[in-house]
């Protein structure tokens, strides 16, 4: 089995290309490959598959098929489809310029620039109402985000570095019956913010696009807005954020670092 290796800003991915369908892709395999210490290691794994070889004909060509590297499916990921459209480019299976890609939280339009970077139109961010998450005992107010997957994005006033997410922060099950991924942010200037999060079937990742998305929207709706550009700086880099009250638009770094033969 051939397999790529990408990340966007540290959120890493095991990249499988099966154009056919072909491959069976057990949650144990997955879990197994995304194993640091005996996989190749990742936060999650992109299937490219065409999306007709999967009965949806009436979806771009291409279809991201993202699992979590619990072996979970999920239904979007912001960086996975930028390096999703790095690699189809790349590996010539895509023209450079505007690329649809077809997830299972919508068709997301990503357009590779001549700086090397990706960005992607996120789609309309849908507010879900306010909640809460405990982190070490404490508990942080937060805003509910719709990105296709869910989120909880809690503003916070001491620096991120000092959390302890190496377990999973306590949400209210009710308001997110599918779990949630967990931002905490805390401003850091006009436009800026840092944050730290933790995915739902990853753990603490070094980055979360659609996290970042769902921080810049809880950035902007503590001061009342819908509107602006956020730089979000991750464990892995930074992140810029545009949201124009319509859609939101997420661009940063995209990287292909190896590739070979998967014998697991």
């Amino acid at each position: 089995m051939r397999f790529v290796k990408g990340h966007g800003t540290e959120n890493d991915f095991v990249i499988l290309p099966d154009p056919d369908g072909a491959l069976d892709l057990t949650p144990e395999l997955v879990a197994a490959i995304c194993d640091r210490r005996s996989g190749i290691g990742a936060d999650g794994v992109l299937r490219v598959v065409r999306s007709k070889a999967l009965g949806r004909d009436g979806d771009p060509e291409w279809f991201m098929d993202y699992r979590n590297a619990d072996g979970g499916i999920a239904e979007m990921c912001g960086n996975g489809v930028r390096v999703f459209a790095r690699y189809l480019v790349d590996a010539g299976l895509a023209a450079p310029g505007d690329l649809p890609i077809a997830t299972r939280g919508g068709v997301r339009a990503a357009s590779l620039g001549a700086s090397g970077d990706v960005s992607v139109d996120m789609g309309a961010p849908k507010i879900l109402g306010s909640s809460r998450a405990t982190v070490s005992g404490r508990v942080y107010e937060g805003l509910g985000v719709s990105m296709g997957n869910p989120h909880l994005a809690c503003a916070i006033t001491e620096p991120v570095s000092g959390l302890d997410l190496s377990r999973a922060p306590g949400v209210d099950a009710g308001f997110f019956p599918e779990g949630v991924n967990v931002e905490l942010f805390r401003p850091a200037g006009e436009g800026r913010v840092e944050m730290r999060v933790h995915e739902r079937g990853s753990g603490e990742t070094r980055s979360c696009g659609t996290g970042a998305v769902a921080t810049a929207v809880a950035a902007a709706h503590a001061e009342g807005r819908t509107e602006g550009t956020w730089e979000v700086a991750v464990l892995g880099g930074v992140l810029t954020v545009t949201l124009d009250g319509e859609t939101s638009f997420l661009r940063g770094p995209a990287v292909l670092v190896a590739e070979g033969d998967l014998r697991l």
